[in-house]
């Protein structure tokens, strides 16, 4: 017999555990395959789904079961690409003030203080001048390499906008940049 879901949901937020286990087994295959396709990282796509799956049981007292679960899971999983995303934003950024490149022995000096300034520059103008969106979506698009649609989907905006501020964090570089790319 197939029990509806609404029926395992309601079942769940009593705390039945093989209700939970059957929507586990109903809905895991589809988010898994919806994480995959957009974080293009197996682990990665893995870890979401269990997380998710734990917090819909850690929250299951809440459970509505006149909801669609499948949006329910796909705003948990979202927010968690989201989480993660800001998180390796944060290492990322942290990890580029605390390494920075070091010119070797044979490097030409004068060009090693040139790099060693111009990378303590961008790093201070991306920090400090770029807006708090424009900046987390330049970091993911290039310190994490994600493409414009990547970012649109784990931030949940359009690639326009995306485009947008990519653009407009170059304008920003530029213009604060000019007398050393000059």
């Amino acid at each position: 017999m197939h029990e509806s879901d609404e029926a395992l949901i309601a079942r769940t937020a009593d705390s039945d555990l093989e209700a939970f286990r059957m929507l586990f087994e109903r809905y895991q295959p589809i988010l898994l395959r919806h994480l995959v396709y957009h974080l293009r990282d197996d682990d990665a796509a893995h870890d979401v789904v269990q997380e998710t799956f734990l917090r819909v049981w850690q929250h299951r007292t809440g459970l509505r079961p006149s909801l669609s679960f499948l949006a329910y899971l796909f705003r948990i999983s979202g927010n968690l690409v989201r989480d993660r995303a800001r998180h390796t934003e944060v290492r990322t950024r942290l990890q580029d003030q605390v390494v920075s490149s070091t010119p070797s022995a044979g490097d030409n000096p004068e060009s090693a203080a040139h790099y060693s300034l111009l990378h303590e520059h961008i790093a201070l103008v991306v920090r400090e001048k770029l807006p708090p969106r424009c900046r987390e979506i330049f970091l993911l698009s290039r310190l994490e390499g994600m493409s414009n649609t990547e970012i649109s989907h784990a931030l949940r905006i359009s690639v326009k906008t995306v485009e947008n501020q990519l653009t407009r964090a170059i304008k920003i570089l530029r213009k604060h940049l000019g007398p050393f790319v000059e």
